[in-house]
């Protein structure tokens, strides 16, 4: 991200107000080089679209979903899901 410094504007990149990124874009917005964005897609690692056998595209939802995976909860998450399931097992 640039900020533009004789008016103290955020200049955003292009992808970030699109839905459908190309391979770069798509690199970019996962702060990955692109040989290892296209590694995640050899190993089916990643959801992509390749209409007509061209070139590569990716929904940026799906590229939000792949980061988001493999979610490691903090220590007060993981005791309020065990308070949780001893209150369901002490009502039935």
């Amino acid at each position: 991200m640039n900020i533009n410094k004789d008016k103290g504007n955020l200049i955003l990149p292009d992808y970030v107000a699109k839905d459908i990124l190309s391979s770069k874009e798509a690199a970019q917005y996962l702060d990955l080089s692109e040989s290892s964005l296209y590694k995640l897609t050899s190993e089916s690692k990643i959801t992509f679209h390749k209409p007509n056998g061209g070139k590569l595209y990716f929904k940026k939802s799906d590229l939000d979903n792949w980061m988001l995976q493999n979610e490691s909860k903090s220590i007060d998450a993981l005791g309020e899901i065990m308070l949780n399931n001893l209150k369901v097992r002490k009502d039935v």
